[in-house]
């Protein structure tokens, strides 16, 4: 099954292969905690502000000793996204023991992560970015190259778009609007990811769309682009440390990037960072 490195070096830019999912990747080489041989996801349970990381080896969570190991041990966590309090989407790849078919599809947490229930495509599709926006779920299926939304809970798809994407980001509230970073900028659907207009901006890798409007992505070093009309301009912030960018999720309060340096956050619209855990 294509892993996120394939797609990166036939999607984007050959420079975005730095963040290929099977190169080492570390938490800030000063800090405790565990080590990540990759992030996927990032993202905090609106129950109780708590931060999750989605990686190759499963999923963490951050408490007062940091990042520690919240379920799915071993298994490599793709796609993933907070859906609401308690409630999270996955996709991805067996870990050991699993009895799991290869790929996952899509399945939910309803319990922080703690144990997870197939819910649909499993063994057909790996979805290497999910996102929810109202009572729709949206997956980028990077089997087959294309955009699927669900409009109950992710049991059943709808085929959208063909797109080489690596990831997306859709408008909160009714999430018509569907950015995709693709080769050559960004990408904006209007219609639900049924269409897609010509990439513009700056090449990212990474996307998010905040409550407020604004959507934040990362460059090829990440850096932050921020954007207040959907991705048809952007402004320069600051840069998020660690080199490498691995993810990004935009929430009501704070940005969340994971770099290969480690987890951090940032409550100036991407200015400065502080680190997770």
């Amino acid at each position: 099954m294509p892993h996120r490195s394939r797609a990166m070096t036939a999607l984007v830019l050959a420079a975005l292969a730095v963040t290929a999912c099977s190169s080492p990747g570390t938490t800030a080489p000063d800090a405790d905690g565990p080590v990540f041989e990759h992030v996927h996801g990032v993202g905090t349970d609106p129950a109780d502000g708590t931060v999750y990381v989605a990686s190759h080896d499963g999923l963490f969570r951050s408490g007062p000793d940091g990042l520690v190991p919240a379920g799915a041990a071993g298994r490599d966590l793709m796609g993933f996204t907070v859906a609401g309090p308690g409630r999270f989407l996955s996709s991805g790849h067996p870990g050991p023991g699993d009895t799991l078919p290869e790929p996952i599809g899509l399945a939910e947490s309803t319990d922080g992560g703690t144990t997870w229930t197939p819910l649909s495509l499993t063994g057909e599709v790996d979805f290497h970015a999910l996102e929810v926006a109202g009572d729709t779920v949206y997956g980028y299926d990077a089997t087959n190259g294309l955009l699927r939304a669900s409009t109950d809970g992710g049991r059943t798809w709808d085929d959208g778009a063909a797109v080489q994407a690596l990831d997306i980001a859709v408008e909160p509230g009714a999430g018509q609007r569907v950015l995709a970073t693709v080769q050559g900028g960004t990408a904006l659907s209007t219609d639900g990811g049924r269409t897609f207009a010509p990439p513009t901006g700056p090449q990212l890798a990474y996307v998010s769309w905040a409550p407020d409007g604004t959507v934040y992505g990362l460059d090829l070093d990440s850096g932050v682009h921020t954007s207040t009309d959907a991705g048809a301009t952007w402004t320069a912030a600051g840069t998020v440390p660690g080199g490498r960018p691995q993810a990004v999720t935009a929430t009501a309060d704070e940005l969340l990037a994971a770099t290969a340096g480690g987890v951090h956050r940032s409550t100036d619209g991407g200015t400065t960072f502080s680190t997770v855990g």
